[in-house]
């Protein structure tokens, strides 16, 4: 045993095959004493064997319990077995992938790469079996017009009929109106100049020889202005957009024959223009273009304005038929009727002058001669369709509006909703879909001709729309838009709803490839 003296005393170390924790209890006196005087600089030399001693100890039983625990655990766990990895069975093809295929292959094609495209497909039970960012809201242009048309018919019915009336300040006594003859129009879209003479000779077999006053067009019944507020500057004076007024004849439209010079960039002549046009300066700065090629002329006009330009060319050595659109409609109806009336041998004394004021108080109207009615709804439903005639379609939309006493998209909405489907995403600026402003999603386009073919005229609605073998439908175009909607009946006997909207393509040709595709594809279903 070795020895140390301490501070005057002596303590005993035991050996280390002894107890450390009986070496510690016989050194504590010592430590104690040793501590008061203890230089921490140079520690003891004895210190360093008790701390191993105490390290190790410890180190040795934490082991110890470190191994008991781990030949415990795995002699109470049953031997794991690893499970074969087996492959997945195939899922079955959908039906409708060869839809989908023609979808994704078109969006790479490089005249629809960046475009927006959108498709909806539903079947006969109403469900959506193909979906191509069908809940986002496109530019419809022309396909718009079915969801005015379709609600027009189920609210107003198939034999709904815009009338006209005329109407007098004085009675007739002996062959003489001593007074006004207005033409009042409720919104009529179809009035022909044919009608006026009608007019005129029914009025001659009641005896009538003269007028004293004036012969007034009365537009009030639809109010605001005659152009909607997002239609194109370079739409509203030419004929596809003419204005939309309660009293309309042959469509607010002109028409204007060209006939091209023989050399490119000379004067195109101008050979006529029918009917006409009163009150109004016509200027055509139109030239000839190359031969063979389309013509590009647009009309300048607006709001009651007394002048018209004609800019763009036409083709050389050939005549061109061009549309614009009236500037006064109001004055051009009761200008046209005054001349039925003469050419019938009445005489007219006053002048001819349009009502549109809404500050102006109505004429006070003696008597009724005579009341016109349109054709019934379902005809103008069908020429809309097969025309895609937007003053058709407006007339049509606001007429609905002022019977319902509410704006005109708003009568939509609520209709729809009350067959359970609510537009999210729409915005009708108009109801022929001219306004670029105008969006709907696929899938609330699909979804109207799934419920109007539901519906109680649904025979007549699908019979109303264009047909091409399996296809019934109704297509939109505008610049880099294009759309499609309706039904394709399969080789099955199935109809489907459709809608494929394209916004902002390349080329249009791609845009028709991939519709007969899709056509193609769900007919052979």
């Amino acid at each position: 045993m070795l020895q140390r003296k301490s501070a005057g005393n002596s303590a005993a170390i035991p050996s280390r095959r002894g107890s450390s924790t009986d070496a510690l209890e016989a050194l504590r006196p010592g430590l104690l004493r040793e501590r008061r005087g203890l230089n921490l600089t140079n520690p003891p030399p004895f210190l360093p064997p008790v701390k191993n001693v105490l390290i190790a100890t410890l180190a040795i039983a934490l082991l110890a319990s470190l191994l008991y625990s781990r030949r415990t655990g795995e002699a109470g766990r049953a031997p794991q077995q690893e499970e074969p990895v087996t492959a997945a069975p195939p899922k079955p093809l959908s039906r409708y992938a060869p839809v989908q295929t023609a979808l994704s292959e078109a969006a790479r094609t490089p005249g629809l790469q960046g475009s927006a495209l959108g498709f909806c497909l539903i079947d006969g039970a109403g469900t959506v079996v193909v979906d191509l960012n069908a809940e986002t809201a496109f530019i419809p242009a022309s396909t718009l017009k079915t969801v005015t048309t379709a609600t027009a018919l189920q609210r107003l019915g198939p034999d709904f009929r815009f009338a006209t009336r005329l109407r007098s300040t004085a009675p007739i006594v002996d062959g003489v109106l001593d007074g006004d003859v207005l033409i009042i129009g409720e919104g009529d879209p179809l009035l022909r100049l044919a009608d006026l003479t009608k007019w005129a000779m029914t009025l001659k077999d009641q005896g009538l020889k003269e007028v004293t006053g004036r012969i007034v067009g009365d537009g009030r019944f639809f109010q605001g202005s005659l152009f909607d507020d997002f239609w194109n500057w370079g739409d509203i004076g030419n004929g596809y957009g003419s204005a939309v007024s309660g009293l309309n004849l042959e469509h607010n439209r002109f028409t204007v024959t060209f006939r091209g010079a023989e050399a490119e960039g000379e004067a195109a002549l101008v050979s006529s223009i029918v009917p006409e046009v009163p009150a109004v300066i016509m200027v055509s700065e139109v030239t000839t273009g190359p031969s063979g090629t389309p013509d590009n002329v647009v009309v300048y006009g607006g709001e009651k304005t007394g002048r018209i330009t004609m800019r763009g060319t036409v083709p050389a050595a050939t005549e061109t038929v061009i549309t614009g659109a009236i500037p006064d409609p109001e004055l051009f109806a009761g200008y046209h009727f005054r001349q039925a009336l003469l050419e019938a041998g009445i005489v007219v004394q006053g002048p001819t002058s349009g009502l549109t004021a809404l500050e102006e108080d109505p004429l006070p109207c003696l008597g009724e001669l005579l009341e016109h009615q349109s054709p019934p709804l379902l005809e103008l439903i069908t020429s809309i369709h097969a025309t895609s005639d937007n003053h058709e379609t407006e007339c049509l939309f606001r007429k609905m509006g002022l019977l319902a006493g509410q704006a005109p998209d708003q009568v939509i909405r609520e209709h729809w909703k009350a067959q359970g489907m609510e537009f999210i995403g729409l915005r009708m600026e108009d109801g022929c879909g001219l306004a670029r402003a105008d969006h709907i999603r696929p899938l609330d386009l699909a979804r109207l001709q799934f419920l109007a073919a539901q519906g109680p005229h649904g025979a007549a609605w699908q019979g109303s729309l264009l047909s091409d073998g399996p296809v019934r439908s109704k297509g939109g175009a505008m610049s880099s838009i294009r759309s499609y909607t309706g039904y394709i009946t399969s080789a099955g006997g199935e109809v489907f709803c459709f809608a494929l909207m394209v916004n902002h393509y390349a080329d249009s040709n791609a845009v028709a490839g991939l519709r007969r595709s899709l056509i193609g594809i769900i007919s052979g279903l």
